[in-house]
């Protein structure tokens, strides 16, 4: 390879590891730092993807070529598996009262998890009217 492409790639790799490695130390700080539950779920799934993505990223472009597959891989196994995560252990903490509900700006849930009132409709679960 040419010298000064070898450099540039180089420094391209340096500058993705770098600045995959700020995003997973900002995601740390988040989780620590953080009041409540969403806002560290929020830290946790946009920071750490972020950072790990560019790292993979970084270490794809200095790797042999099957294992920069591995690493596109691991990185589109990261993609799918992080929001459905994020999806499950928000709705645990919405269900276990570790979220401050006052705090959520709209509350799609709420209305999900509301138990049936009992006496709308009246007409024995629904098959309608007895004469």
């Amino acid at each position: 390879m040419n010298a000064f492409v070898e450099t540039a790639l180089e420094a391209v790799t340096a500058v993705l590891l770098l600045c995959g490695a700020v995003f997973c130390l900002l995601g740390g700080v988040g989780l620590v730092r953080f009041p409540d539950t969403v806002t560290r779920l929020q830290a946790a799934a946009k920071a750490q993807n972020l950072g790990l993505l560019l790292i993979l990223i970084g270490a794809a472009l200095r790797a042999p070529l099957p294992y920069a597959g591995l690493l596109l891989l691991i990185a589109v196994f990261q993609l799918t598996t992080v929001p459905v995560l994020g999806q499950i252990v928000g709705r645990i903490a919405y269900r276990t009262g570790a979220v401050e509900r006052y705090t959520l700006t709209v509350d799609e849930l709420a209305e999900r998890l509301a138990p049936p009132d009992a006496g709308a409709g009246g007409n024995g679960g629904g098959r309608g009217r007895e004469t």
